[in-house]
């Protein structure tokens, strides 16, 4: 149970016990954060007192009288206002009025409470307090972890681009010096390798685009009815070029129609993503099963492929963005890393979920379940 250092700072002997002892029998019950609070208190009797004990001790919660013999509690509010913790202030007086509650709000007060006060005044007042300050908290907390996810995020982009971008500018060095001659055809491997990693880099900038508009929510869904087996044509006909030039046959087999309520669009990232890494990651002369069916309310959609495949360590690792696979038989294939996190992200508006299957050298399976959309 977290115990919040509090001070109350009053010259009047009995108003300081007084609310030591009810604060001290008092456990603030805070539902929405899941937190019982009980409190540790501690007093001084001047702003002197109070100062000293606020910058060794570093309360939550200070309870201050308004007026006090040697400074005022506005004068002691102003010195603390700056203090580099958080710590949330009630202002206490007998003499009461709108302009002293604004002043005291101005310098950094929560609330006012008025003399004389019941103790269940005093438990309401504290309790708005307290749970004013766990918000803020929890609110820094969270801004913090923000902070660091976007810092790690950057971290890991700029590793992802930096890798391609030095090969590419090694090949071009190369090509200037007319290092090995000046026959083109001497530089057509290094020419394939430069474009296959822009092609990369576009992927990874184009993903990356669709990543930030789902989770910042910009992205206008247009919900409507559709037969999501023509968008999974059409989804074949995109990577039907390159399954060609390696003799990949891709089979679809699907309930016809197959009804949903959803944005074309996300549906058409998650085939494309799917059927993609399918043709990528395969063998030539390989195949790729594509079904989609219905199982009641859930469209259940399966991509397998005979592919090169992936051991279970390598599979925990699928969804992390920028997760991509490297070894020996993944290094020349261009991609982002970020397609099945995007994938992920659009299973999750429908109520649904991936799950993969594989086995190295032999294949892997993936398998999406949606809900329609409401």
């Amino acid at each position: 149970m977290p115990t919040l250092k509090t001070l109350v700072v009053d010259d009047e002997p009995g108003i300081r016990l007084g609310i030591r002892r009810i604060l001290s029998k008092y456990v603030a019950n805070l539902p929405d954060m899941e937190e019982e609070v009980e409190f540790d208190v501690d007093l001084a009797e001047n702003a002197e007192d109070a100062l000293e004990k606020i910058n060794v001790h570093r309360p939550d919660l200070l309870i201050l009288d308004y007026k006090l013999p040697s400074m005022s509690g506005l004068e002691l509010l102003e010195k603390v206002r700056t203090a580099d913790h958080e710590m949330v202030t009630i202002m206490i007086t007998a003499y009461a009025s709108l302009n002293t509650a604004v002043s005291a709000i101005k310098r950094g007060a929560f609330d006012f409470l008025a003399k004389p006060f019941e103790p269940d005044d005093l438990r309401k007042t504290v309790f708005k307090a307290i749970q004013n300050l766990f918000l803020a908290r929890q609110i820094r907390q969270l801004e913090q972890e923000k902070k660091q996810v976007r810092f790690q995020f950057i971290s890991v982009l700029g590793h992802e681009l930096k890798a391609p971008i030095n090969a590419i500018e090694g090949y071009l060095n190369i090509m200037e010096e007319r290092v090995a001659g000046n026959d083109i055809s001497a530089y057509e491997e290094m020419i394939r390798r430069s474009l296959l990693r822009i092609q990369g880099m576009r992927k990874m900038i184009a993903d990356l685009l669709d990543l930030t508009r789902l989770e910042s929510g910009q992205k206008k869904r247009e919900i409507s009815q559709q037969n999501i087996v023509k968008i999974a044509k059409n989804a074949i006909e995109t990577v039907q070029p390159s399954a060609d030039k390696r003799s990949i046959k891709i089979n679809l087999s699907a309930d016809e129609p197959v009804l949903m309520q959803c944005d074309p669009g996300e549906i058409e990232i998650v085939f494309n993503n799917l059927l993609t890494n399918a043709v990528k990651y395969n063998k030539d002369n390989g195949s790729v099963d594509f079904d989609i069916h219905r199982e009641n309310e859930q469209i259940i959609i399966t991509v397998s492929d005979t592919g090169i495949g992936m051991t279970e360590e390598e599979c925990k690792r699928l969804f992390q963005e920028f997760g991509r696979i490297k070894n020996p038989k993944t290094r020349e294939i261009p991609g982002s890393g970020l397609g099945l996190s995007i994938l992920k992200k659009i299973a999750d508006l429908y109520d649904g979920c991936i799950k993969v299957e594989s086995q190295p050298d032999v294949g892997s399976t993936f398998t999406v379940t949606l809900r329609s959309a409401e």
